[in-house]
């Protein structure tokens, strides 16, 4: 089974202005992150983000807005080495709907589980919200929060334990 470290996109990834990323020109990947998961991809975790879009209902973006920041991310993360397999993300919004891949809900972290064969005793959950590490728990993976916008290098996954 794979070990992974399942990351929040906005504020974990790229910068998080502190409303929504709506189109690709307000995407910036944060300066430490790439290294960062190539060292982790060397470590034999592999990346998967976890993501609300909660913008998307609110009818802030679009869905092509979403997947053409999405592929720009996972271009720069392939091109740099980065064990990465996939995306899940939420287009719903509680003032809108109520589904169950929302986070704090673990939905879309279990089925990454379910889908990779991923082992979630050896797996993180990295995000900027309480409602990441309420998902990670609820899918029974580690989670670490940090602040938003905070460099990824501050975390060193030799001093985790399960």
């Amino acid at each position: 089974m794979k070990k992974a470290i399942f990351l929040d996109r906005d504020g974990v990834i790229n910068h998080d202005p502190g409303d929504y990323t709506t189109s690709i020109t307000e995407f910036t990947i944060l300066p430490d992150v790439i290294p960062t998961l190539v060292k982790w991809s060397d470590q034999g975790y592999v990346i998967i983000v976890i993501t609300n879009q909660g913008g998307i209902a609110k009818e802030r973006y679009t869905l092509e807005d979403f997947y053409e920041i999405d592929e720009y991310m996972q271009a720069k993360f392939l091109e740099a080495g980065v064990a990465y397999l996939d995306t899940y993300f939420c287009p719903h919004h509680d003032a809108i709907s109520h589904c169950l891949c929302r986070k704090p809900h673990s939905g879309m972290i279990e089925k990454a589980i379910a889908r990779y064969g991923v082992n979630p005793d050896q797996s993180l959950m990295i995000g900027d919200k309480w409602r990441d590490l309420e998902a990670a728990e609820g899918a029974g993976v580690k989670g670490i929060k940090i602040d938003v916008n905070q460099s990824l290098q501050t975390i060193d996954l030799t001093k985790l334990s399960n």
